[in-house]
């Protein structure tokens, strides 16, 4: 068995290019009760052992993601390079790219068409919300005039842009919201027109950003045309420090295996740190997968999954596990003990670099929020660093909770350790700008007027997920990724800080 060993001063990780085994097999399914409990009922299917003397030959085992686009596909079995028609579970689209998937699928279905079905379509408003840019607002109304004309049963309209407490419907930031509105669920199959539709891999089930093209044919057939793609797995084991965060995890990898290294390619990520972590930490992991080229990223399904979806979902799920003997394209394996805080520098994702090697970078300003860095327990970790540090932030520091119910969160829980207080007083106590209306923000520019849009060449340190030139606004902005921890200290300092300076 051959393997390369990377220094672990800097990255304690093995790359195996062999066949992985799963700790993980067979499949159980969930039943949804319509009580209040919701309680999950699970059967295991029974596995005897026969022998192929007498049954003939055994099926040839699958990984997570074979499994589940073959259940989709009403195939028995599937191997990376199968094309095969996928029936879709859920379909998501939003206010950037909807109306040119409505406007597709008007074209080719009819102006009179009907979706193929009303009640798994999911149209969330979140990115440029905001703003007074009269496309932008035109783009809220075309899918709001598509979804009463439809009767979506799933619309998070927004009227009221003055105040969004206003408007009960509305949610936020989509990824989150699919997932707080119990939208994803594990074995399922979930498309979206954003390429971080990925997120939902976090519940085990296939997930994926999709073209307006392709999201139109959705829209219209329930299905769409996919290669199956081959998985690399990712072992994490050890203990998670206190000064990292999932971030700091898949920022490492990405700068290990680079913004090419799993193109096409499913992201399987397993092992004893994983199982440790909360859901929208595993939401964080499998949301930057794309940065790698990945086609999907996914975590299987265990009790903390089914804790997070109790009162969200009433329908029944089946999760999907790899097989022991499942065959994976490469395995990596980390000892995430001995991991450190890190960044990833402009203007890739996967230019890594230690938080400490960057100690003299000068910052012009902070920004926590997005689909990967505005849940709530990204804001806890911050008010944590805030709250050991005793100090006030030295550049501007924005804050943009992901949806409405983080943004309640922010003013309402209490922060372990801070007598009572919750992160709205520390940030308020540390300098902050106030937390905004919850929206994608700045994470990806928009008008010119959008909340902490970088319309100067300004450096800032962000806990989003893009860092190309002008992905924040300004085309010379340097974008600086990191995790809330780190962000929180770099906007006590005015530099790049590593947090265990404030968490020791």
């Amino acid at each position: 068995m051959a393997a390369t060993a990377i220094p672990s001063t800097y990255n304690p990780l093995i790359k195996k290019i062999e066949s992985g085994l799963s700790p993980f097999s067979s499949t159980q399914k969930f039943n949804r009760s319509s009580n209040s409990n919701r309680r999950i009922v699970a059967v295991m299917a029974p596995q005897s052992e026969r022998s192929p003397s007498t049954t003939g030959s055994v099926k040839t085992a699958m990984t997570m993601t074979e499994k589940i686009l073959a259940r989709a596909s009403e195939r028995s079995h599937l191997v990376p390079g199968d094309n095969v028609w996928v029936n879709i579970d859920v379909l998501m689209t939003h206010d950037v790219c909807g109306p040119g998937t409505i406007g597709i699928f008007k074209k080719e279905f009819g102006e009179n068409a009907k979706v193929w079905d009303r009640e798994k379509i999911v149209i969330i408003p979140d990115h440029y919300i905001f703003t007074s840019d009269e496309r932008a607002n035109r783009n809220v109304d075309i899918i709001r005039d598509f979804s009463l004309e439809q009767n979506i049963k799933y619309f998070y309209d927004i009227k009221d842009l003055s105040n969004f407490k206003a408007n009960p419907d509305y949610k936020g930031v989509c990824h989150i919201a699919l997932a707080q509105e119990g939208h994803c669920r594990p074995g399922e199959v979930l498309l979206g027109t954003d390429s971080h539709t990925c997120n939902a891999g976090a519940f085990g089930q296939f997930a994926t950003g999709i073209g307006n093209t392709d999201a139109g044919f959705v829209m219209g057939t329930g299905k769409l045309l996919l290669k199956v793609a081959p998985t690399l797995r990712f072992v994490l084991d050890g203990e998670m420090p206190n000064y990292l965060l999932a971030k700091d995890l898949i920022l490492q990898i990405i700068g290990e295996i680079s913004v090419a290294g799993a193109t096409y390619k499913s992201m399987e990520f397993v092992g004893s740190t994983v199982e440790s972590l909360t859901m929208e930490e595993r939401m964080t992991l499998c949301n930057m997968v794309v940065e790698a080229g990945g086609k999907n990223g996914v975590v299987p399904a265990d009790a903390t999954t089914y804790k997070y979806l109790e009162g969200k979902t009433t329908k029944d799920f089946e999760p999907m596990y790899s097989d022991q003997n499942a065959s994976f394209l490469s395995e990596y394996r980390f000892d995430v003990s001995k991991l450190e805080p890190v960044v990833a520098k402009p203007h890739s994702p996967d230019n890594r670099a230690l938080a400490r090697e960057c100690k003299d970078v000068k910052i012009d300003r902070v920004y926590i929020g997005s689909c990967t860095g505005g849940k709530t327990e990204d804001f806890m970790a911050a008010a944590k660093v805030f709250l050991a540090s005793g100090k006030r932030v030295n550049v501007p520091t924005f804050l943009v909770p992901a949806t409405q119910k983080v943004w309640v969160d922010v003013y309402t829980i209490p922060v372990p350790g801070s007598g009572g207080k919750t992160c709205s007083q520390i940030f308020e106590e540390a300098g902050c700008n106030p937390p905004s209306s919850p929206n994608c923000g700045g994470c990806l520019g928009g008008p010119s007027d959008t909340y902490s849009r970088m319309n100067e060449p300004q450096v800032c340190v962000s806990t989003t997920n893009r860092n190309y030139p002008g992905r924040m606004g300004h085309k010379e902005g340097q974008i600086y990724l990191a995790s809330s921890y780190t962000a929180a200290a770099s906007a006590l300092t005015g530099f790049i800080t590593d947090p265990r300076e404030f968490l020791q």
